[in-house]
């Protein structure tokens, strides 16, 4: 299933899965802007700056991230729908579920 330009990473409660398999899907999907919200968000932008990022030979995978502890969905989504120029669009929520697995996306959140 193919993602929006602009992604919020909802986290529920429980082990911080690997992303390597959810950000290359993101690359190649064209997103352009991922927040995580939720249980570990700081620590999982961290892996998906990472992952994106790779071995740092190809400049053109590059999606801007940003974490947002303490804060809820709803706050996450407006500062995803503020985002404007290469990052305008709707806002898709991905939620991360406990077991690791993306459960489902729902545009324009």
């Amino acid at each position: 299933m193919p993602f929006g330009k602009k992604i919020i990473l909802h986290v529920r409660p429980g082990p911080v899965p690997s992303v390597d398999d959810l950000v290359e899907r993101f690359v190649r999907g064209g997103v352009r802007f991922v927040a995580v919200v939720g249980r570990d968000c700081a620590r999982l932008e961290d892996m998906i700056d990472a992952a994106v990022v790779g071995d740092g030979s190809d400049d053109s995978r590059f999606i801007l991230t940003s974490s947002h502890p303490g804060e809820t969905l709803d706050e996450a989504v407006e500062f995803a729908r503020c985002l404007s120029g290469e990052y305008a669009g709707d806002v898709e929520i991905v939620e991360l579920g406990w077991s690791g697995r993306i459960d489902d996306a729902q545009s324009g959140a």
